[in-house]
């Protein structure tokens, strides 16, 4: 216990010394929900009250960088480091004028997104950033219209980076969200959003014109990773809003809830998964026409023809991150499988809401290899409809732990597993 409080102590005293570039986290105290893992997994609070911490990037040093959704003293990035190896960040750099979701780490290269731009900034061989207040701006001019305007991103090993383009709406709806407007056929959103957009990583200012829309026919996608093991693109879907509302003739409260499904996709170039003429129905196990565009519950149509999912998840619990493991620290069971952070959403109402976790898929040779379960519970603590945290965020450290940003209090955890 003398232990502990002398290096609170010490920790406050370091918090009063950093005047300049850089400043400390708020020393975390124990997290009060305690998380639900399998046995062997321990976690702690790398960092907490950093802001709205959408998605994370880990150095190969340990630094941990985290894209914010709001300014937090007028930036939009930080550099979590800890200075004295007890996992806990001590030292903030602050950076980047813009908010945002997407972030990753690529050949030396810290990428970064607000709603309507992709940045780069160079990372030096002591992991420090160069020049952070001017980073190279590749992509420019993405849609923003509030709804679904996040862009989420990932690289290849082409030299590509792939960019989620959300739709502005729920389902192309004449009038948006409004029980009974038709869906428009053809959707003119799809020439310029719902779909995933690939650019160059080496040229500047590019636009939608010099970029290739990659595959489309997805409503909105802020979880995407690049596979490395069978180099291929794979993505989770925010699935549609209001089925229940807008259709109780076809589906009670509870069909309503569990409609439709969140999907984890595998798409190459090209790729078409249906949106928004159509839904994957978790009751009926198949993708059905959407009742904007004369579904009924029964007709395909269209949409046998469309992208099949790989996985299907109960509906409305907002995936927003996707992660492949690669690493060694984990079992055997987990190499090169999908980690999934489900955020939780607000259209199973009046059902109880869902999400709140970090599941696993089993994979092998970048197929699904069993059935998804539960890695990471308890972020919502005992009240699931007012959710304590809400996970975001995915990435992989260096030493194979796993590390998890929560949007709602903006925490950071560091998942490590020792058998």
């Amino acid at each position: 216990m003398l232990r502990t409080i002398i290096k609170t102590v010490f920790l406050i005293a370091i918090s009063a010394s950093f005047i300049f570039s850089t400043s400390p986290v708020t020393a975390p105290v124990p997290f009060d929900v305690p998380l639900k893992m399998p046995a062997g997994f321990s976690s702690i609070t790398v960092a907490q009250n950093v802001g709205r911490a959408r998605h994370i990037a880990v150095h190969s040093n340990g630094d941990v960088f985290v894209k914010l959704d709001r300014l937090n003293t007028g930036k939009g990035i930080l550099r979590l480091r800890d200075t004295n190896g007890d996992g806990v960040a001590d030292d903030t750099l602050k950076f980047g004028t813009y908010t945002g979701t997407g972030i990753a780490i690529k050949n030396g290269y810290l990428y970064a997104s607000s709603d309507e731009e992709v940045f780069r900034y160079k990372i030096d061989a002591k992991g420090e950033i160069e020049n952070p207040d001017a980073p190279e701006k590749i992509v420019t001019g993405l849609v923003n219209k509030r709804q679904h305007a996040s862009k989420s991103l990932t690289l290849d090993n082409a030299g590509n980076i792939y960019v989620n383009i959300g739709a502005p709406t729920n389902v192309c709806q004449e009038k948006d969200r409004t029980k009974g407007s038709p869906g428009m056929n053809p959707c003119p959103i799809l020439e310029t959003a719902g779909g995933i957009w690939q650019f160059k990583v080496d040229k500047l200012n590019q636009t939608y014109a010099e970029g290739v829309r990659y595959a489309t026919g997805l409503r909105n996608v802020v979880g995407l990773d690049w596979n490395n093991q069978v180099n291929d693109l794979y993505l989770m879907q925010h699935g549609r809003d209001m089925l229940f509302q807008f259709y109780p003739e076809l589906f009670d409260q509870k069909a309503g809830a569990n409609n439709p499904a969140e999907e984890f996709f595998r798409v190459k170039k090209g790729s078409d998964c249906g949106w928004p003429y159509c839904y994957y129905d978790n009751d009926k196990k198949k993708k059905l026409l959407n009742p904007e565009y004369g579904g009924d519950r029964v007709k395909e149509e269209i949409c046998a023809g469309k992208e099949k999912s790989i996985v299907q998840f109960p509906g409305h619990m907002a995936p927003n991150a996707l992660l492949f493991y690669t690493g060694k620290q984990f079992p055997e069971k987990y190499r090169n499988g999908a980690f999934i952070a489900f955020h939780g959403s607000w259209n199973r109402t009046p059902e109880p809401q869902a999400g709140y976790f970090v599941v696993f898929v089993p994979m092998k040779n970048g197929v699904p290899n069993g059935e998804w379960e539960v890695f990471a519970d308890g972020f919502a603590g005992e009240n699931i409809n007012r959710a304590q945290y809400r996970p975001c965020g995915l990435a992989q450290g260096a030493d194979g732990s796993l590390y998890v940003s929560d949007d709602n209090k903006g925490t950071i955890w560091k998942i490590t597993y020792k058998g």
